[in-house]
């Protein structure tokens, strides 16, 4: 067991979930805390998961904004959608009522100094979540 074994476990049961925020983020190195839920990203008009344990956050997108900046990883033997570094930032921007502003914030800085992924993936990113406009000003001052 790893701490990226409950990504595994819900991948398995929620084949369709993409790990995204906080989760996709600890995937990455790109935080040092470990989230109290796996939060997972699923099509607007799916069912949501009926799973207890362990304790999923669910958001929803459609279209381009669900399908662009999406990954396969391999954890602990079955492969996992994860969102890459770039997407994982801008859904922090677009999903800042719920991990809060100071997390996105936080996650742009650590995406900007240990330069995982080009400003260019991060540009795209946002414009696929609509957030670009709302982003712009916080990427203009930290990079």
């Amino acid at each position: 067991m790893t701490e990226l074994s409950s990504l595994a476990e819900v991948s398995k049961r929620v084949p369709r979930a993409v790990i995204c925020l906080l989760s996709a983020l600890q995937v990455h190195g790109m935080t040092s805390e470990s989230p109290r839920a796996v939060w997972v990203l699923i099509d607007r008009h799916a069912r949501t998961p009926n799973v207890t344990s362990p304790t999923l956050e669910v958001v929803r997108a459609s279209g381009r904004a669900l399908a662009h900046g999406v990954e396969t990883r391999m954890i602990d033997g079955v492969k996992v959608s994860v969102t890459t570094p770039a997407k994982a930032v801008a859904d922090c921007f677009r999903f800042r009522r719920h991990v809060g502003l100071e997390v996105a914030l936080a996650a742009l800085k650590d995406y900007l100094r240990k330069r995982v992924g080009s400003i260019d993936a991060l540009v795209d990113a946002a414009h696929a979540d609509r957030i670009y406009a709302f982003m712009r000003p916080y990427l203009e001052a930290l990079a």
